[in-house]
Parts: C-alpha cells; sequence; structure tokens
C-alpha cells in the first residue's frame, strides 16, 4: 500500500515537473468540465482556452486529499487568496468566464469557434521563430521556476501523506460507494 501511494506521488510530481521545466509553450483547451488535475495544471500552461460552457472544479477536501499541480501556489496569486479558498477549500465550481476573469483561462471562445480559434493561434505559434518563443518562456517563467518545483515536492510529499490516511481512504471509499449506487 505505501510503496504504491509512494510511486504514485512520484509520477504525479514528475508529470508536474515535466511541465514546469518544458522549453516549449503549452496551451491547453479546455471544452467542457474539467475536474482535479486537469484543472489544478492549467496554472502550469502559458495559454489556457476554453468553450463558454466549460466549467472547473477542485474536489480535493471531500476526498481527504490535498492541492496539487501547485495551486496551492498559484490559485493564491491568480485569483487572490478569497477565490483560491473558495475553489481548493469549498470546491466551488467554477465557470469559464469566473476562470477567464480570475486569469487562469486566455480566452474564452463559444463551442461553434472553438476548435478552429484554438487552431488559429496554434498554427501561428508553429510559424514564429522557435528559438525565439523558448527564450521569451524562459524569461517569462524563470522568477518562478524554483518555486514551483518546490512547491510541487511538497504538495506530492503531502498528498502521499494524505493517500496513507484513514481519513482518506474513508473518503474515497465512500465516494466509490456513491457512485455504485
Amino acid at each position: 500500500k505505501q510503496w504504491y501511494q509512494r510511486r504514485v506521488a512520484i509520477t504525479a510530481g514528475g508529470f508536474c515537473d515535466a511541465l514546469i521545466k518544458f522549453p516549449k509553450p503549452l496551451v491547453a483547451a479546455v471544452n467542457g468540465p474539467a475536474i482535479g488535475i486537469p484543472v489544478t495544471t492549467l496554472g502550469l500552461c502559458d495559454l489556457v482556452y476554453c468553450t463558454d460552457n466549460a466549467t472547473f472544479k477542485t474536489p480535493f477536501v471531500s476526498l481527504g486529499q490535498s492541492p496539487e499541480g501547485c495551486s496551492s501556489y498559484i490559485f493564491p496569486r491568480t485569483f487572490g487568496f478569497a477565490k483560491a479558498n473558495e475553489m481548493l477549500l469549498t470546491e466551488r465550481q467554477i465557470s469559464a468566464q469566473e476562470a477567464y476573469d480570475g486569469g487562469l483561462v486566455t480566452r474564452v471562445f463559444s463551442e461553434d469557434t472553438f476548435k478552429g480559434e484554438v487552431e488559429k493561434v496554434v498554427q501561428h505559434m508553429a510559424g514564429l521563430p522557435p528559438q525565439s518563443m523558448m527564450i521569451s518562456k524562459s524569461l517569462i517563467r524563470h522568477e518562478h521556476i524554483a518555486k514551483l518545483l518546490e512547491v510541487n515536492k511538497r504538495e506530492c510529499e503531502t498528498l502521499r501523506d494524505r493517500w496513507l490516511s484513514d481519513e482518506c481512504m474513508s473518503a474515497i471509499t465512500k465516494f466509490l460507494s456513491r457512485k455504485k449506487k
């Protein structure tokens, strides 16, 4: 049991470390509900686009878990402490407009134009000088990389401990048994 939780924490940590260190721009496209790590890792992306019907939720507390994807650091800086706490502690689902207003999302598109608009941006970026793009990203992110790696490590260690707790096991069992009904 402990070996498995440790391996999962290491894998999740490695995934987020890879996003933090990735030299090329990361573009996220959200078309519908996003729950958990797909939401928390949006703060590690360079551009985030979504449809007007997208929603964002982080249900960690009800599952006996804790924030991940550097959200304990990024969300308060993006939304402010009050909104970040509302999202991470009360699990309030937010709309595309709220995510945009808070700074998590770059632009919101209608569902009809979403795919075409995102493709236009990506194609435009693909046509730009790649070294200039990577150098620019490096300059923009440079001051934050060490802190994000530190936060990711701390969040993963905390998650590993949470996964080993009776509280987390009980919450997950309760959630799974509710889903079977």
